[in-house]
């Protein structure tokens, strides 16, 4: 097992914090094609495509050839939806980091190093939802590198989102999380999250019933709101 250290993030980790995110997203994308396909819906569709063309052409073999070509834009989908969100996330706050969680106020970005190399991420910043604002930050970006799972990097990275969190006075941190990272479900609820929410962040995702869960940890301890 590798030892590693979580710092703050800093000028020259830019370009392997930008991949490292990129990779982790992406890697995503075939867990979230099998998801679909696992839908009752898509299995519906899928058949209903295959009864009707066979119907149409007269020949199974045209209708296999049809399913197949479904699947292929279904894969072609989920893959632009993942690109689009990497593409996104690299041209808003991951494209000057360090006025987004740096010099931003209760905002921090931290990396997980190991043998010299950043293998993981985490930020934090105040939540975007008006009903939270001033009570909850959100735990952001958190990504370690495959070759570093299961070494606990990222329960570290979100202790240190929880102590931020904690000694700012805040009293929850909030995040959001796709449904086919379970292994990061599953940290969360370990760290004291619990699922609050369900939602579709687009309508590309609600027509391949893509969903985003909704996480909440409440903090002990103060109980007003810090001063802004």
């Amino acid at each position: 097992m590798a030892s590693y250290r979580i710092r703050q993030y800093r000028d020259q980790d830019y370009d392997a914090v930008r991949t490292l995110f990129a990779r982790g997203i992406l890697e995503h994308a075939p867990a979230g094609y099998r998801y679909v396909l696992r839908s009752a819906r898509a299995k519906l569709e899928l058949l209903v495509l295959f009864v009707v063309v066979r119907a149409a052409a007269g020949y199974w073999v045209v209708g296999l050839g049809a399913v197949a070509l479904a699947l292929v834009a279904t894969w072609l989908l989920v893959r632009s939806f993942s690109t689009s969100y990497v593409q996104q996330a690299l041209s808003t706050d991951l494209h000057d980091i360090p006025a987004s969680y740096l010099r931003a106020p209760d905002s921090c970005f931290w990396v997980a190093e190991a043998e010299g190399a950043v293998v993981g991420m985490v930020a934090v910043a105040p939540t975007q939802d008006l009903a939270e604002r001033g009570m909850a930050l959100e735990l952001k970006r958190m990504s370690v590198s495959k070759d570093y799972r299961g070494q606990g990097i990222s329960k570290a990275l979100c202790g240190e989102v929880l102590r931020f969190a904690r000694a700012r006075g805040y009293r929850a941190v909030v995040l959001s999380t796709s449904m086919v990272q379970v292994a990061a479900q599953r940290l969360y609820e370990g760290q004291g999250f619990r699922k609050v929410g369900t939602f579709s962040p687009s309508l590309l995702g609600s027509l391949l019933c893509f969903q985003v869960f909704h996480y909440r940890c409440d903090l002990p301890g103060r109980t007003t709101a810090p001063p802004h």
